[in-house]
């Protein structure tokens, strides 16, 4: 079966196999006619980035790149992108790559021409109005993972460089004017990348559904999402090159970000301040967590994890569920804790702080206190 589709939900998706070759279009329905490509370094002289440009160029839209993205972006890589937009004269932006490229170059475009710090656009309350909504530029973002969503996303997580502690910023301009997911893209991803991405997309889907907040139509998304992941990772994981599945799973990406209007919850905001201290992947840290927060959240969830095991066609409720988010993680080479992947204990108290007031955290549908996060951290990082 040939996945190919175009949706204009949340935004206008560009969904099949080679319809990175359709950038122009895209650029020309989003009124862009100098884009500034933003990439990370590791993808920028990988193929797919060379032929992305070369697409570029014969349909004279220019071959400016900027690189300069760090694995868990900061400002000062913020800084360094808005100059280069700046100096280029560039009208636009096409953010490609995982979530890294993806935020960062839909925050180049938001803060282009702001005058205000970008921290004071951070999601808290209404600080989103305080924009030039006039001074925004559009964007366009092509995945080239399957995990983040953050191409169907109205927001962008960024690292404060000085204090290491990650914050999200809002604006409904940052969503993308138009999404290309040609899941071509992800064939060549190292398979650790793929395993920590896809299942950040089922933790995406799986702390929505859990989340205490009411909003069924995110809740609904989270649900086909997790089958998606369910039966979609394995077979990339065994077969990089099925190309149906990895469309799945770009599909069960951009689910999750969908669904995560509904809230997120423990496992996003623990790993966000490991993320931003000890510059692990957010997708992997996920994975590891995940079973923790599961556990702690039992009292709260069981009723409705019963009710997904079912759907998901897993055997025992609670526990089948629980076993089975163990044997994904066993059979995928998920590390067996955080200390695996150079977390130590020596920061817990600081990792607690931040992760209680992490915006994740308010969805939670057990409270996460200090106490609480600290001995979740401390079993994430010694079990």
């Amino acid at each position: 079966m040939t996945l190919t589709a175009n949706w204009s939900y949340p935004t206008s998706i560009r969904f099949g196999a080679g319809r990175i070759k359709e950038l122009a279009d895209a650029c020309s329905a989003a009124g862009i006619t100098k884009p500034l490509l933003v990439t990370d370094r590791g993808l920028s002289h990988l193929p797919i980035t060379n032929d992305t440009i070369d697409i570029m160029e014969k349909a004279g839209l220019g071959c400016a790149i900027f690189a300069e993205v760090d694995p868990n972006p900061t400002e000062l890589n913020l800084e360094a992108g808005v100059a280069a937009f700046n100096a280029g004269n560039h009208d636009g932006v096409i953010a490609f790559g995982g979530g890294s490229g993806l935020d960062l170059g839909k925050l180049i475009a938001f803060m282009a021409r702001q005058t205000r710090a970008v921290w004071d656009f951070e999601d808290v309350d209404d600080w989103w109005t305080r924009a030039d909504e006039d001074e925004i530029f559009p964007n366009i973002a092509i995945p080239t993972t399957a995990g983040t969503g953050s191409e169907v996303g109205r927001a962008s997580v960024i690292t404060n460089s000085e204090t290491h502690v990650k914050k999200i910023i809002f604006h409904p301009k940052i969503l993308p004017s138009v999404v290309i997911c040609d899941p071509e893209l992800t064939v060549g991803l190292p398979e650790k990348i793929t395993v920590g991405t896809g299942i950040d997309a089922f933790a995406h889907c799986l702390e929505a559904y859990s989340s205490p907040f009411y909003h069924p139509m995110s809740q609904g998304i989270a649900v086909e999402g997790m089958r998606l992941v369910k039966e979609n990772l394995p077979k990339v994981f065994e077969n990089p090159n099925d190309i149906e599945a990895r469309g799945n799973m770009m599909s069960a990406a951009a689910m999750g970000a969908v669904a995560f209007q509904k809230g997120l919850g423990a496992i996003h905001a623990l790993s966000h301040p490991i993320g931003a201290l000890y510059n692990t992947h957010h997708g992997m840290t996920n994975a590891v967590i995940m079973p923790t927060v599961l556990k702690f959240n039992r009292s709260a969830i069981e009723e409705r994890i019963d009710r997904l095991a079912a759907y998901l066609g897993i055997e025992g409720g609670f526990d089948g569920f629980y076993n089975f988010v163990m044997q994904m993680r066993s059979d995928m080479g998920v590390p067996e804790n955080l200390s695996k992947m150079g977390v130590g204990t020596d920061k817990i108290d600081v990792l607690a702080a931040e992760a209680i007031k992490d915006p994740s955290a308010g969805g939670n549908p057990v409270e996460l206190t200090l106490d609480s996060a600290k001995a979740l951290l401390k079993e994430a990082i010694e079990e």
